[in-house]
C-alpha cells in the first residue's frame, strides 16, 4: 500500500502530490486533503482506493464515471466544481500579470450537449460503439451518459449498424451525432471517400431504417432526409457535415447574452471575428450591421444562406478568411465600432496584435482556452485596453475544459 495526501487539484482536474525531490504526483479522481492508496506509475498514481475522503466528494452521477474517459470532476461536489472552473481562469490570466475581477461560473444543465462525437470500432466480426478510456484506444460501451442529450443516446443502434457496416479492419470511425429541429445528423470521419461511395446505397437504406434526418460520410453528405437546421436566436442555421457548433445550445445561449450586453447601443458597425456559423454575428444583427470573417468555407456559407434568410435585423456581411495568416489590420479596424472574436484553442495572436495597435472602443473575447486567451489578453493590455470584466462559462460539464467571455474597453 502506497499511501499519498493530496495537496491540490491540476488544471487537469487531477489530484496533485509534491514529492520530496519536488516532482508532482498525478493522481485521477481525487481531491484536496485526500488521503488515498495508489499504485505508482511513473508520474501518475493509479488510485486504488480514498482512506479519508474529502467532504467535498460526492457520489458521480454516471456509473461509467471512472472507466470513460468524458468525464474527470463527477466526483466533486457543485460549489467546488464551479470554483475549479473558475481558478482554471483565475490562474492563467496571473501567469500572465492580470488580475482582473472574474465573475463566478455560469454552468449548464445535465443532459444539455446537443452534438458528441462517439468511438466505432470492430471487435472481430462485432461493432462496438462508445467512448474511449481516458489516455487510451480502449472503447467503453456505454448505455448511460449525463452530458449528452437523450435523444443522442438514442443513436446508439444507428451509429452501431453504420460500424458493423463501414469501419475499417483496422482503426475505426469517429461518429458526430448532432441533435437538429429536422431531428438526427450523422457525420462519420475514418472512412475514404471512394468506400462511402461505393456503399452508397447501403447507407441510404441505413438511414432510412433509423430515420436519420442526414448521413455524411467524409465531408459529403451521402442523404438529407431533412432539414437538418438549429435555430441560433429564432434563425435557423445549417451547419455544414460535422461543421463547427457549440455543443450546448445553453450554453451558446449564455455566451450570446454576455457578448451581445457588452457591445454598445450605438455602435453602427461590428466585426465578428472567427465567426463560425454566427453564434454571435446573428444575435448582434439586430444592434448593428456585421462584419463575420471566418476561415472555414462551409460555415461561412451556412451563416450567409442563414443572414438571406432573416428578417428585421441589420445586414451581416461575411467573408472567408485565415485570421491567423491575414488578420484585419489596423486600417480595416478603423472601420469598426466593436470587435468580437473567438478563435479556435491556438487563439488569435496576429489579430490581437492588430487589434491592440486600433482604436476600436469595445472588444468581446471568447475562448475555449484559458492559456492561449491570456496571452491575447496580455498583448491587447499592454496596447492600452481594460479588461472590463471575465465570465467563465461551464459548456464542457464536468471536464476540465471552460469559455471564457472577456469584455475589454479602450
Amino acid at each position: 500500500m502506497t499511501e499519498l495526501v493530496i495537496d491540490r487539484l491540476g488544471h487537469r482536474g487531477d489530484g496533485v502530490v509534491l514529492q520530496p525531490d519536488g516532482q508532482q504526483l498525478f493522481v485521477p479522481y481525487t481531491l484536496p486533503g485526500e488521503t488515498v492508496d495508489v499504485d505508482l506509475q511513473g508520474g501518475t498514481g493509479r488510485l486504488k482506493g480514498v482512506l479519508t475522503p474529502s467532504a467535498d466528494r460526492i457520489e458521480p452521477v454516471c456509473r461509467h464515471f471512472g472507466t470513460c474517459g468524458g468525464c474527470t470532476l463527477q466526483h466533486m461536489a457543485p460549489a467546488p466544481y464551479a470554483d475549479f472552473k473558475r481558478r482554471l481562469v483565475v490562474d492563467a490570466l496571473a501567469d500572465r500579470g492580470l488580475a482582473p475581477e472574474i465573475g463566478e461560473t455560469r454552468i449548464v444543465p445535465p443532459h444539455s450537449r446537443r452534438r458528441a462525437t462517439f468511438a466505432g470500432i470492430m471487435a472481430g466480426r462485432h461493432p462496438l460503439v462508445g467512448f474511449n478510456e481516458r489516455g487510451s484506444h480502449r472503447l467503453v460501451t456505454i448505455d448511460e451518459c449525463p452530458v449528452v442529450r437523450p435523444q443522442l443516446l438514442a443513436a446508439l443502434p444507428a451509429l452501431t449498424a453504420l460500424t458493423g457496416l463501414i469501419a475499417p479492419r483496422k482503426g475505426g470511425l469517429d461518429l458526430t451525432v448532432t441533435l437538429t429541429n429536422g431531428g438526427l445528423d450523422v457525420s462519420v470521419a475514418g472512412i475514404a471517400a471512394r468506400d462511402a461511395d461505393r456503399l452508397r446505397m447501403q447507407l441510404i437504406e441505413l438511414a432510412t431504417r433509423f430515420d436519420l434526418a442526414r448521413l455524411s460520410a467524409g465531408g459529403e453528405a451521402i442523404v438529407e432526409r431533412r432539414s437538418v437546421a438549429i435555430n441560433i436566436d429564432g434563425v435557423a442555421v445549417t451547419p455544414s457535415p460535422g461543421g463547427f457548433l457549440q455543443v450546448s445550445e445553453e450554453a451558446e445561449a449564455i455566451m450570446g447574452e454576455l457578448v451581445t450586453a457588452a457591445i454598445p447601443d450605438k455602435a453602427k458597425r461590428v466585426a465578428d471575428l472567427f465567426s463560425g456559423v454566427g453564434t454571435f454575428a446573428l444575435r448582434l444583427a439586430r444592434k448593428a450591421e456585421i462584419l463575420a470573417i471566418e476561415g472555414e468555407g462551409g460555415a461561412v456559407a451556412a451563416l450567409d444562406q442563414a443572414a438571406r434568410g432573416m428578417t428585421g435585423r441589420h445586414r451581416i456581411t461575411t467573408e472567408k478568411r485565415d485570421l491567423a495568416r491575414r488578420p484585419l489590420i489596423e486600417k480595416e479596424l478603423e472601420k469598426v465600432d466593436a470587435v468580437v472574436f473567438d478563435p479556435p484553442r491556438a487563439g488569435a495572436a496576429e489579430q490581437s496584435q492588430w487589434l491592440a495597435r486600433s482604436k476600436v472602443p469595445t472588444i468581446v473575447a471568447v475562448s475555449c482556452n484559458p492559456a492561449t486567451l491570456s496571452r491575447d489578453l496580455r498583448i491587447l493590455v499592454d496596447g492600452g485596453y481594460r479588461i472590463e470584466s471575465v465570465t467563465p462559462v461551464d459548456q464542457f460539464l464536468w471536464s476540465s475544459h471552460v469559455e471564457v467571455v472577456t469584455v475589454l474597453r479602450r
